[in-house]
């Protein structure tokens, strides 16, 4: 009798250590967060790792290139409304001539030295070339504009790449938050389940199943842990900083969310878009620098006329020798330059009456170039209405998914209180505690992945719309 006495005492004190071992470890309070083990003074924010990028970006820099090269091709085709100016000069120091003298005998040889100088002036101006030039410089002008709006639209692009990589990291850090706390969990059941099977409260199978859980628990922080990794790999690749050296970022406020708009209206935003959108307006400049070639191809057809302007002048001094020096009585080099001077003024009309078809064929091309144009901006500007359709269907559809998430989560909380305050009294097994903790812990990575899905939509829908601000 004692001895069973002594057996249900035993027993009953190791119930009641492992019932303590579990509410300590149920109620303990969760590990630090990930944020806050990064929390370092020289972590960026979303802010400075868009100044970096915008910063850094090749595209953005060859988008200023390609604008930089447009400019100068407007200020080239401005040029083509002024006169061409040129002006030759030439000065020969000393020229030798050597030659014979016939009609007498024996024939003489004489050696002639020159100095000489040749100076001119030409001037010519296009008056009339069926409208090349004009054509040319609303060209370059359409395209200029475009390389612009190109421009504002990578800049764009860069600021949405980084914010959508951003806030990617901060997703990636907080499910390894969450599955390192599963997996802790995970860990301290399977050392209760242990004291329950040494003393005889659980069967062995039970300390096997959570033998098997941990180890999954663990799987799924290793791949938390490389999805982390490869998220941090990917924005450093964007802000392009020093590879050998990681990056850390700080974490967002999650209540500024509450702000957005619960719901998204597809239709004004299509609006918005197709007044915003950069690259719309760029395909569209292109367009009209296309249509503009063609009226520049169309020139040959008609006859060119140009006017022009020559002024020029020389003189020289020479001496000849044969035997003896003769000196020379020519003026002086200055008289003649100043005495010499001559020029022409000439009006000149060109027209190419057959070339062989080459004009025709170069319209066909500035044709279909501009039509190619148009068709790129109509299929872009149906993308456009389309993506913001989808981004606003999207948008709303995670605004649904946070209340969701919000209320599985409550429920899951009250749930798992509910089984708890049941197991302290005996009215609920161990299993079930389980159950409604890993419930719960899915409730919080699913609020947590809708937290950030707005997060991620909204910046989705700002980028189809063209609403990023650059400032």
């Amino acid at each position: 009798m004692h001895h069973q006495r002594q057996t249900f005492v035993t027993s009953a004190s190791s119930r009641l250590s492992a019932i303590a071992f579990l509410l300590a470890f149920l109620i303990a309070p969760p590990i630090a967060s990930a944020a806050q083990d990064e929390a370092r003074k020289d972590s960026l924010s979303l802010s400075e790792c868009i100044d970096i990028a915008l910063e850094r970006a090749t595209g953005i820099k060859k988008a200023a290139y390609a604008l930089r090269l447009q400019g100068s091709d407007v200020l080239k085709n401005y040029g083509q409304f002024l006169p061409r100016v040129s002006v030759n000069a030439t000065y020969t120091p000393r020229s030798v001539n050597k030659s014979y003298i016939t009609g007498t005998t024996p024939s003489s040889l004489v050696k002639t030295t020159t100095e000489r100088v040749d100076l001119s002036l030409s001037t010519s101006l296009n008056i009339f070339n069926g409208l090349r030039d004009y054509a040319g410089l609303r060209a370059s002008l359409q395209r200029k504009e475009a390389a612009e709006l190109t421009l504002w639209q990578a800049r764009q692009t860069i600021i949405y790449d980084i914010t959508q990589s951003y806030y990617q990291v901060l997703l990636n850090r907080e499910l390894l938050l969450i599955a390192r706390e599963n997996l802790s969990a995970s860990e301290d059941l399977l050392q209760l389940t242990r004291r329950q099977y040494e003393i005889g409260l659980k069967p062995i199978t039970d300390f096997y199943q959570q033998q098997a859980e941990t180890a999954s628990s663990e799987l799924s922080v290793i791949n938390a842990e490389n999805n982390l990794r490869e998220s941090r790999i990917e924005l450093q690749r964007r802000l392009r900083t020093d590879p050998t050296q990681n990056i850390a970022i700080v974490g967002i406020d999650t209540a500024s969310l509450d702000s957005l708009p619960e719901k998204a209206d597809p239709d004004s935003l299509i609006t918005i878009a197709l007044n915003n959108r950069k690259d719309l307006k760029s395909a569209s400049a292109t367009a009209k620098a296309a249509r503009w070639e063609i009226t520049r191809s169309r020139a040959p057809h008609y006859p060119s006329l140009d006017l022009s302007f020559n002024l020029g002048t020389d003189g020289y001094a020479y001496y000849k020798y044969n035997g003896d020096v003769q000196s020379d009585t020519s003026p002086t080099l200055s008289d003649q330059l100043s005495d010499q001077i001559s020029y022409s003024v000439a009006l000149s009309l060109n027209w190419s009456i057959f070339d062989g078809f080459l004009t025709h064929y170069n319209i066909e091309q500035a044709k279909i170039n501009y039509l190619n144009q148009k068709l790129d901006a109509g299929d872009l500007e149906q993308d456009i209405v389309l993506d913001v359709r989808l981004a606003s269907d999207n948008y709303n559809a995670a605004q649904h998914q946070i209340n969701v998430a919000q209320q599985s989560q409550k429920a899951a909380e009250q749930a798992f209180q509910t089984i708890q305050r049941k197991y302290e009294l005996g009215a609920a097994t161990f299993v079930e505690v389980q159950a409604a903790r890993a419930t719960l812990i899915t409730a919080r990575s699913d609020r947590t992945q809708s937290i950030y899905n707005l997060a991620l939509q909204q910046n989705i829908l700002d980028f189809t719309t063209g609403s990023i601000p650059l400032d």
